[in-house]
C-alpha cells in the first residue's frame, strides 16, 4: 500500500501478527486530510442496472499536494470494496483527475483489476465497464431503490439452498416447516448444467412430496441473481463459457418442470439477512455467513432488500502488502478469506494442524471443528483469529451500511467456534471502536433458527398469486 499508512491494531490476531485492518487505515487517512486543511472532495458514483445509482462522498488531497499519492491506494481500495458491496458498469469519478486516471489503469481489461472489470461489466450486468472522470458537483444524484420481498408465509411453500457440498430443502405449510433434508452434492465440479438441473428438481419434487399442494417456491444461492437468473456464481464455475447461457435459464427451466408456481431466487447471504430481521422482528440487518466462501446480506430499516450485490467475499479487509491472495479474483486480503472454511484451512497449518487433503471441503472442516471441540489449544487459536477479524471487518462495514444487528452464522460458526468469534469480535469493538459497540448488537442464531430460519425466509420469498391462496 504505497503512500498509505498502515495501521497495527491494539488486537492482534493470535494467528495473523501481521494482519493491518482496513478500516485503521481508512481512518487514518481521513484524519491526516482533515489535519492538512486542504481536503477536496472526492465523490464515488456506480450507475446499475433501471438507472439505479449509488453515491459515496469523502474527502482527500489535492492533485498538487505531496502526499496526493496516499490518494491513489485509498481510492483503489475504496472502489474495490463499493464495487462488491453495491455493484455497478458505470463509474464516476468526481475529484482530483489522478484518481480517476489511477482508477482507470486498475481497472481495465489488462489492468491489476481485470476480473473486476470483466465481472462487473460482461458477466453481471452486460454493459462495458466504463469510467466516468468528472467533477465532483458533475456526480450525477444518488437514485437507490428497495423492495419488498419474503415475509410472505401463508400456504404450501418449498424453500432451498445451494450451498457448495450440500443442497438443504424444506418443505413449509404457513410458516412451519413439515420436512426438511440435506443433499449432499459436488456442482463446483460440474461441467454440464443438466447435473444442477437434475439434482435441484429431484430435491424440490422431494419436499413437493410431502405437501398437500405446492404453491410457491424460494430459494437462496451464493451468488449474484438477477431477476432468477445467476449472473455469477461459484456453484457454476465449473461450466464453461459458451454454456453459460443455459446457467442463466436454469430456475426458468426449474419452476416450469414445478408447475409454473411463483418462484424466487436470490442470494444467500440476503436470505440470512431476512432469516435474522423476520427472527428478530426488527430491521436494519447485516447478515454474514461464513461457510464455503463469504457470503452477505442486508435488509435495511425501513425492512427491504435492495438491489446491492453485497458480494463482501471480494471486498477488501486487510491491508498488508503480503495479504494471502483470493484464487479466484487475484485480489489481496478480501473477505473469503477471513470469513470462511478458507480462512480455517489457511490457518490450521500455522497451529500444526494438518487438514486431510483427499477428502471434501465439508470433511476438512468437520476435521478441525472435532479438535476445537475436543479442546485442542491451536484450534481454539484458529476461531480467535477469526474473531479478531470479524470485529475489524465490523467496524470497516459500517462505514458502508446503516445496520444495528449483525448476524453471523454458517458451518464455520457451528459449535463452540461461533462462541469464540463472537467474544474476540466483541472484544476488539468496545476496545478500539467503543460507539460502534455502543450501538451494535452482534450475534449468533439459536440451533434451530441455523436451519430453518433460513429456509422458512427462503420459502417467503415469493408472493403467491390471488389465485393460489386457499
Amino acid at each position: 500500500m504505497t503512500d498509505l499508512t498502515l495501521i497495527p491494531p491494539r488486537f492482534i490476531p493470535p494467528l495473523d501478527p501481521d494482519f493491518r485492518p482496513a478500516v485503521l487505515a481508512n481512518q487514518a487517512f481521513r484524519a491526516e486530510v482533515e489535519a492538512s486543511g486542504r481536503g477536496v472532495p472526492l465523490v464515488i458514483a456506480l450507475e446499475r442496472t433501471g438507472g439505479t445509482l449509488s453515491r459515496f462522498e469523502t474527502t482527500v488531497f489535492p492533485d498538487d499536494h505531496p502526499r496526493a499519492g496516499a490518494n491513489l491506494p485509498y481510492a483503489e481500495r475504496l472502489v474495490k470494496f463499493l464495487l462488491w458491496q453495491r455493484g455497478g458498469w458505470k463509474l464516476y469519478v468526481g475529484g482530483p483527475r489522478a484518481i480517476g486516471e489511477h482508477l482507470r489503469q486498475v481497472y481495465a481489461p489488462d489492468g491489476p483489476r481485470a476480473f473486476d472489470y470483466q465481472f462487473m461489466g460482461e458477466q453481471i450486468y452486460q454493459h462495458p465497464f466504463t469510467i466516468v472522470i468528472c467533477a465532483p458537483e458533475d456526480v450525477p444524484p444518488e437514485h437507490e431503490t428497495e423492495k419488498a420481498l419474503g415475509r410472505h408465509l401463508e400456504g404450501c411453500r418449498i424453500g432451498f439452498d445451494l450451498g457448495a457440498s450440500d443442497l438443504k430443502v424444506s418443505a413449509v405449510i404457513d410458516g412451519e416447516p413439515v420436512f426438511s433434508t440435506e443433499i449432499v452434492w459436488e456442482p463446483r465440479q460440474q461441467s454440464d448444467p443438466q447435473y444442477h438441473f437434475e439434482k435441484i428438481l429431484s430435491a424440490l419434487q422431494l419436499a413437493a412430496a410431502k405437501l398437500p399442494r405446492v404453491d410457491a417456491i424460494g430459494g437462496s444461492s451464493a451468488g449474484v441473481y438477477v431477476d432468477n437468473r445467476p449472473m455469477v456464481a461459484s456453484l457454476f464455475r465449473g461450466i464453461p463459457a459458451e454454456r453459460y447461457g443455459e446457467v442463466r435459464e436454469l430456475f426458468a427451466r426449474i419452476r416450469q418442470a414445478m408447475g409454473g408456481v411463483p418462484l424466487e431466487v436470490i442470494n444467500d447471504g440476503e436470505v440470512t439477512a431476512l432469516a435474522g430481521s423476520m427472527s428478530l422482528e426488527d430491521n436494519a440487518v447485516l447478515g454474514i455467513a461464513m461457510g464455503s466462501s463469504q457470503a452477505a446480506g442486508y435488509v435495511t430499516p425501513s425492512g427491504r432488500l435492495t438491489d446491492w450485490l453485497n458480494e463482501l467475499a471480494f471486498a477488501p479487509v486487510d491491508y498488508q502488502p503480503a495479504a494471502p491472495v483470493d484464487e479466484w479474483s487475484g485480489d489481496r486480503g478480501v473477505g473469503a478469506l477471513y470469513f470462511s472454511q478458507q480462512a480455517v484451512f489457511r490457518l490450521a497449518p500455522r497451529v500444526g494442524i494438518t487438514v486431510p487433503g483427499n477428502v471434501t471441503d465439508a470433511e476438512k472442516l468437520k476435521f478441525v471443528q472435532e479438535k476445537l471441540e475436543a479442546g485442542d489449544a491451536g484450534a481454539e487459536q484458529i476461531w480467535r483469529t477469526i474473531g479478531v477479524y470479524l470485529g475489524y471487518a465490523l467496524a470497516h462495514y459500517a462505514d458502508f451500511y446503516d445496520f444495528k444487528h449483525a448476524l453471523i452464522l454458517g458451518r464455520v460458526t457451528s459449535g463452540r467456534g461461533g462462541a469464540l468469534i463472537l467474544d474476540e469480535a466483541n472484544a476488539v469493538l468496545r476496545g478500539e471502536f467503543p460507539d460502534l459497540a455502543a450501538r451494535l448488537h452482534i450475534q449468533l442464531p439459536d440451533e434451530k433458527s441455523r436451519r430453518v430460519g433460513q429456509s422458512i425466509a427462503a420459502a417467503s420469498l415469493p408472493e403467491l398469486k390471488p389465485e393460489s391462496r386457499q
